[in-house]
C-alpha cells in the first residue's frame, strides 16, 4: 500500500473521483435504509432488540437519493441497500426506482433476509433492482430458530423462490457460521447453493454485534471453512480479486464458485472501495470507523451539492489504512451492524 497520497484521477463522468490518501478509489456506496430488523440474530443484536431510531431522524427518499446522486457524479458505480432489514421500509420500491434512475446508471443491489420478498421481488425487479444478496445461515428449521430467534425459515426460502420467479440472477447467499451451532453445515449449504445456481459466501463473524458478545476464539475462521469444504469439493482459487470483499474458489472444475469474506483473519483493507451511509444520514468510511460525518444536518440546513461533495471527499481522504482488529488499540464501534448497515 502506498504511504503517500496519489493524484486524483478523473472518473467516467469527468469529475474528480473519491480517492483516499492511499490511492484507493471508492466506487461502492452502501446505504442503510433502517436499523430495524424482523429477525434477532444472536451474532447481531440482543433478543429484545435495541432502541430504534425515531422516524424523523431517518433520511427521506429525496435526501438519500440526493446524496447518492452526488456520490455517483464523483465516481460511485454500485449502490448496495442494507439495514437492519431494508425491506421493512414501506417506501422501498420508491427508493430503488429513484436510485436506479440516477444519471450514471449505478448498479443497485440489496442485502436482505428475504422474508418480504414473496410480495416485493417482482416490484423491486421492475423498479430496477439488479441483484440480491440474501442471508441464509442454516437449512435446518431448529437452528434457524436458535440463530434468529424467529421461526421463519420457510418464509426465507419462499423469498428465494420468489426472487427466482421475478427474474433475479446472480443471487448470492451470505452465511455466518456460529461455533457449535451451524458450523457443521458448510457442505450442505454449498450443495444447496450449487443446486440452485446461487453463489454462497461464508462471512466471518465480526465484532459488530450490539450485545458485544463476539470473541475471536468463538469465531469460525476462513481456514476452518476451507478445511471443511475441501473434504468434499475440489476448490481452486479465482485470481484477480480486485476490490471484492470475498476471496473466491471455483468448485469441482466448474464455473460455480464459493466465496469467503474473512474481514478478521484475512483483512482486505488495502483494496477497499466502499463508503457507507447510515439510515440517519451519517457517512462512515469503514464498518469499524468510530467517526462519522453528519450529512443529514447538512442536507436539512440547505447545503448545496458542492458542500455535500466536499463532505464526501473529506471523509474519504481521512479514511484509515485499515480496521486494526487484533491490535492493542482496536475498539469496537459504538453502533452495531444493524445500525451501521453491512
Amino acid at each position: 500500500m502506498p504511504e503517500r497520497a496519489t493524484p486524483s484521477a478523473t472518473d467516467r463522468g469527468g469529475t474528480t473521483g473519491l480517492v483516499d490518501r492511499f490511492g484507493r478509489r471508492h466506487r461502492d456506496l452502501r446505504i442503510s435504509l433502517t436499523d430495524r430488523c424482523s429477525l434477532r440474530c444472536t451474532y447481531c443484536m440482543p433478543a429484545d432488540g435495541m432502541p430504534w431510531l425515531p422516524s424523523d431522524e431517518l433520511l427521506t427518499v429525496a435526501e438519500m437519493t440526493r446524496v447518492a446522486a452526488v456520490a455517483v457524479r464523483h465516481g460511485i458505480e454500485e449502490i448496495r441497500l442494507t439495514g437492519g432489514e431494508p425491506l421493512l421500509r414501506p417506501d422501498i420500491v420508491e427508493i430503488v426506482a429513484g436510485l436506479a434512475a440516477l444519471p450514471g446508471a449505478p448498479e443497485v443491489s440489496m442485502t436482505t433476509n428475504g422474508l418480504r420478498l414473496p410480495a416485493l421481488a417482482g416490484p423491486l425487479r421492475d423498479a430496477g433492482l439488479s441483484r440480491l444478496n440474501m442471508s441464509l445461515d442454516t437449512l435446518r428449521r431448529d437452528r434457524y430458530v436458535q440463530l434468529t430467534r424467529r421461526d421463519r425459515l420457510d418464509r426465507a426460502l419462499d423469498g428465494l423462490a420468489a426472487a427466482d420467479r421475478a427474474g433475479f440472477t446472480g443471487t448470492k447467499l451470505n452465511a455466518v457460521l456460529v461455533r457449535g451451532v451451524n458450523d457443521d453445515e458448510t457442505v450442505d449449504l454449498l450443495r444447496f447453493a450449487l443446486g440452485r445456481g446461487y453463489e454462497l459466501r461464508f462471512i466471518e463473524q465480526m465484532p459488530l454485534d450490539a450485545g458485544r458478545t463476539w470473541t475471536r476464539e468463538g469465531m469460525v475462521t476462513a481456514d476452518e471453512v476451507l478445511v471443511s469444504l475441501s473434504g468434499s469439493f475440489d476448490l481452486v482459487p479465482v485470481p484477480a480479486r480486485g476490490a471484492a470483499p470475498a476471496e473466491r474458489w471455483t468448485v469441482d472444475g466448474t464455473d460455480a464458485v464459493v466465496g469467503i469474506v474473512a474481514s478478521v483473519t484475512r483483512p482486505f483493507c488495502g483494496a477497499c472501495d466502499r463508503i457507507r451511509l447510515t439510515s440517519d444520514g451519517q457517512l462512515r468510511s469503514c464498518l469499524f470507523a468510530r467517526e462519522e460525518t453528519d450529512l443529514r444536518t447538512l442536507l436539512r440546513a440547505g447545503a448545496d451539492d458542492d458542500r455535500i461533495a466536499a463532505a464526501l471527499g473529506l471523509a474519504v481522504r481521512t479514511k484509515a489504512a485499515g480496521h486494526a482488529i487484533g491490535s492493542a488499540g482496536f475498539r469496537q464501534p459504538e453502533r452495531g451492524m444493524s445500525a451501521i448497515g453491512g
